[in-house]
């Protein structure tokens, strides 16, 4: 299957929005095609993963011969229902939460104000935020690379998996009322010292956001990444609770083992924001991390910051809004993964851009779907030559069994 003139068409595209892409461009001597993705594994990860208590997961993959081409030959795999109450089959084509893939396009808004002139990646928050954070000394740099040492909100928030959702999943919270729970506790490390996962720092990034633009989040995420993209599956809808068009349901596993799934799918995600309230597609989110990698977003500059790489667990690095990961046939993969009650969603592309996976569980709370899952990343990007069969071993950043509902 192939789709025509996405990449290809981009470079027109970002000619009328703000996107900066005119000084990086890939080679034109393409790179030794990948390994071709192995879609046996693939399909019986996802059946794994449904077999582990997913009611649906999916897969696709864009793979596209040399970058800014304008075709991309497409892989998909689907398994099991985007809705346990009519039956429906999971499609591609569903929208979903993607829950902390938000992360980057909040760090893409931020270094393309950097290349403006307008942000400092080593400047204080408290620089454009007076007053905000109890430390002069934290960064933007800091708060993009999760080492501010800002307490995670999340943690208290979700304590508890299923009343905690409960009680935040109609709630609307402002930014500031989010990083005042954070700031409830001390901070965990000296800026700058380690990493340490915290969605404080995205909520923090929202801010920065809306105070050099004058712009609410929406507006920037839209006019500097979805339109200039056609990002058309791509919807920042907060505090609206409702996913727009078709899309896969997600469904919160509960702690208790003999409870019954919760249905997730309609909150106003306010608890996340500028973290994690995005909705989109495996299509768009392709399209996003191929741009991306792929020089269409940012300048040369800004880019190699964004991949200025700290240790974020085995095999795992973190930039500014973006993750590393490091397959075990020596391949490296780049994107983010999401976690947002009832969605898990695992999004990489090739250093290039030109082979792209996004893959979905519509579940969340789970770790024997979360490892299946992530394997799929073996499949799409070594093929054959992986030396990783079945579930891949698992890194859980600190923290993560308080919050496990947020895009990590």
């Amino acid at each position: 299957m192939c789709r025509s003139a996405v990449l290809g068409s981009l470079v027109l595209g970002l000619l009328a929005g703000p996107a900066h892409a005119a000084d990086r461009r890939p080679d034109a001597t393409a790179p030794t095609p990948p390994a071709a993705p192995d879609m046996a594994a693939l399909g019986g990860l996802l059946r794994t993963a449904v077999s582990r208590g997913a009611p649906g997961a999916m897969a696709r993959i864009d793979d596209h011969r040399t970058a800014w081409d304008d075709h991309a030959t497409v892989h998909k795999a689907t398994e099991g229902v985007a809705d346990r109450g009519t039956g429906e089959a999971m499609n591609t084509a569903d929208r979903f939460r993607v829950g902390s893939v938000t992360k980057t396009f909040s760090a893409v808004v931020l270094l393309q104000l950097a290349a403006e002139g307008r942000l400092g990646l080593d400047t204080s928050v408290n620089h454009y935020l007076p007053g905000l954070l109890p430390d002069d000394r934290i960064t933007v740099r800091h708060v993009l690379s999760h080492r501010s040492g800002l307490y995670d909100y999340t943690n208290d928030l979700f304590a508890h998996t299923v009343t905690g959702f409960e009680a935040a999943r109609n709630h609307v919270f402002t930014y500031r009322q989010l990083v005042a729970r954070s700031l409830k506790h001390p901070l965990t490390h000296a800026p700058g010292a380690a990493f340490d996962y915290s969605n404080t720092n995205f909520v923090v990034a929202g801010l920065l956001i809306e105070k050099l633009t004058g712009h609410p989040v929406r507006t920037e995420y839209q006019n500097r990444i979805i339109r200039p993209l056609g990002l058309t599956d791509t919807f920042y809808v907060h505090p609206d609770p409702r996913i727009p068009g078709r899309y896969a349901h997600g469904y919160l596993t509960p702690d208790d083992a003999k409870a019954a799934l919760v249905d997730a799918t309609d909150q106003t995600a306010s608890w996340a924001q500028s973290a994690g309230a995005l909705i989109s597609s495996t299509r768009d989110l392709n399209t996003f991390f191929s741009a991306l990698l792929g020089g269409g977003l940012l300048p040369t500059r800004q880019l190699t910051e964004m991949e200025r790489w700290v240790p974020a667990g085995t095999g795992q690095w973190y930039g500014l809004g973006l993750r590393r990961r490091d397959l075990s046939c020596g391949v490296s993969v780049y994107g983010h993964t999401g976690v947002v009650q009832g969605f898990y969603t695992y999004a990489f592309t090739s250093k290039d851009g030109r082979r792209s996976l996004t893959a979905l569980a519509n579940t969340s709370n789970n770790d024997a779907v979360h490892e299946a899952m992530l394997s799929t990343l073996e499949s799409a990007f070594c093929g054959k030559r992986s030396k990783v069969r079945g579930a891949a071993p698992l890194s859980r950043p600190a923290g993560e069994k308080a919050v496990n509902d947020l895009a990590r």
